[in-house]
């Protein structure tokens, strides 16, 4: 259909006050309107990731509507009747959320609702707890304030499958978005139909976090942040009872607030996102910043050095992190015999290496956390949940424990402090330590490049983009000769869905990787180098430049 008769059926059919206003404010902007009609927000794996605002391609009641009665109409097909549901500090999250639970009542499905903005994994914990059969979390994660986002989760608190995710796009699509209907949240809490979660399920999610426990932290100077999201009551609280008494709060990103006024993009992975933590941690002399996204599933760190402080990556943190706890679990004889790591295959390649010495088995799953959570789930149905040690991706997600089935910042927090006062008891910082391990194993160096496609040319430009680099595979980058190719859409020798992934294999242990994003219009290229520092970062520069060529930008 057209995007103009798209548009002009949402002026006649569009109730919303503000959204009707948004209507009459891009009536003549034709490109606005294109790139906010030109198709539906696509439903995939990740749910719903889209701009706030009126459109068929935008998050707004209309398209959260839709999406949760598809929801309804699959758990109606397989037999569900409960959905946990939380959010985050983002703009129209709590909105988003009861409308959500509004429409699942009207399709008599039995909602539990978090009782304010809670994390991610929160939701995943939750829909194990009350034995749910999906959860729903608003969250656009570390996204600029513009975007939302709807991310559904199974039954095992892992997000949903490929397969799962099929179904439910085929119900969304049956659906006409103006004829959804919703009970009224008051009658449903009446009902109770829409039930607030008991502060029992956050006792037991802290419980099951401080298990994970290996070293109780002891004179350590923190600042945190986060980030104007989700973590900023949960993580303090957890950290005091381990017992952190000098915590130090960025005041300006210490309540919840979806605009992000200090920073226009809330992911600890960008530099910028970090620095009025780093002037806190700098006034307050901390050892340590930890800085976390929206909705706290992510954590970035900063370690005090003898010239100021030093931002970590997420692989060397990642790798810090799996070195640290195989080394004191050796150490107390708590590493199970069959101990198992899960890592991304764009993570750092260092990670073999490290499995390598401590003879345990390492996974490597495409990139996304819900595969790293499905092979918990299959360690779990081996009676084997124990083995697993550590799952982590290099966008700065990590965990530990098998109490939920999604990356969590409030468990890495913890286990990050404990690393950091472990080590400082030791006369190290965590920068030491990663010295001594690039000594031991060789300097592993990585970059992450994104080149973003906007609006309705963008995805096909990235897919042309993408079939061109099939058609005329590159035999060299800045000079490396590729070894290997692995194509994730067609290879069959590993055990992985089907995936638009690329990846290059080069010489000196080098290695390009190319996918588009699953939530963004971005094309992504993730580089590693194992050489010296300067080696690698001159081979990183021209990669970049040849890659900039390739892409004509």
């Amino acid at each position: 259909m057209n995007y103009l008769t798209v548009y002009n059926t949402w002026c006649k059919k569009v109730k919303d006050t503000a959204l009707k206003k948004e209507l009459q404010e891009i009536a003549d902007q034709p490109k606005t309107i294109e790139n906010k009609f030109f198709r539906d927000l696509q439903f995939g794996t990740g749910g719903l990731r889209g701009e706030i605002g009126v459109g068929s391609n935008c998050l707004n009641i209309y398209t959260i509507g839709r999406a949760t009665q598809g929801l309804a109409d699959y758990l109606r097909n397989t037999g569900g009747k409960t959905v946990a549901i939380s959010y985050d500090s983002r703009i129209n999250s709590e909105l988003f959320a009861k409308h959500a639970a509004c429409v699942l009542d009207e399709n008599k499905i039995k909602v539990y609702l978090v009782k304010e903005l809670m994390p991610t994994h929160f939701l995943s914990f939750a829909t194990r707890y009350y034995r749910a059969d999906a959860g729903i979390m608003i969250t656009a994660s570390h996204n600029p304030s513009k975007y939302n986002g709807y991310k559904v989760y199974g039954a095992d608190g892992c997000q949903i499958t490929d397969a799962a995710a099929k179904k439910i796009t085929e119900c969304i699509e049956k659906i006409d978005c103006f004829a959804v209907r919703a009970a009224s949240f008051e009658n449903s809490l009446e009902q109770n139909m829409i039930a607030y979660m008991d502060d029992a399920v956050e006792e037991a999610f802290l419980t099951a976090v401080s298990k994970q426990s290996v070293f109780p932290p002891q004179n350590l100077i923190l600042t945190y942040s986060p980030l104007n999201g989700t973590g900023y009551r949960i993580i303090p609280k957890l950290l005091k009872r381990l017992g952190v008494e000098t915590i130090h709060l960025v005041k300006e990103q210490a309540y919840p607030d979806g605009h992000f006024p200090t920073c226009s993009y809330p992911n600890p992975e960008k530099p910028a996102a970090m620095q009025l933590g780093l002037k806190y941690a700098k006034e307050t002399d901390s050892d340590l910043l930890l800085a976390t996204d929206p909705d706290a599933d992510r954590v970035g760190i900063a370690v005090k050095a003898k010239d100021g402080y030093r931002l970590m990556t997420g692989n060397e943190v990642g790798i810090l992190l799996m070195d640290f706890l195989l080394s004191l679990r050796l150490q107390k004889g708590t590493l199970p015999k069959n101990a198992v790591v899960i890592k991304t295959i764009v993570t750092s390649k260092l990670a073999e290496k490290v499995a390598k010495k401590y003879n345990v088995t390492l996974i490597n799953v495409l990139t996304g956390f819900k595969y790293i959570g499905e092979q918990i789930t299959r360690l779990e149905k081996d009676a084997r949940a124990d083995d697993f040690i550590l799952g982590f991706e290099e966008s700065y997600g990590y965990l530990s424990g098998s109490y939920v089935r999604d990356k969590d910042a409030v468990v890495a927090s913890m286990l990050i402090v404990e690393m950091a006062s472990y080590y400082k008891t030791k006369g190290l910082t965590l920068l030491d330590r990663m010295e001594q391990l690039y000594k031991e194993y060789g300097t592993y160096s990585h970059k992450l490049l994104n080149f973003e496609f906007a609006g309705a040319d963008g995805a096909k430009k990235m897919a042309d983009l993408l079939a061109g680099i099939r058609q005329n595979l590159p035999s060299a980058f800045a000079g490396k000769k590729v070894t290997n190719v692995i194509d994730y859409l067609t290879q069959t020798d590993f055990d992985l869905p089907k995936s638009n992934v690329l990846q290059f294999d080069l010489e000196d242990d080098a290695q390009v990787i190319i996918r588009p994003s699953g939530t963004e219009p971005q094309i992504k290229i993730y580089l590693t180098a194992a050489q010296t520092p300067e080696q690698n970062a001159a081979f990183f520069e021209n990669v970049e430049a040849e890659l900039k060529k390739m892409f004509q930008l």
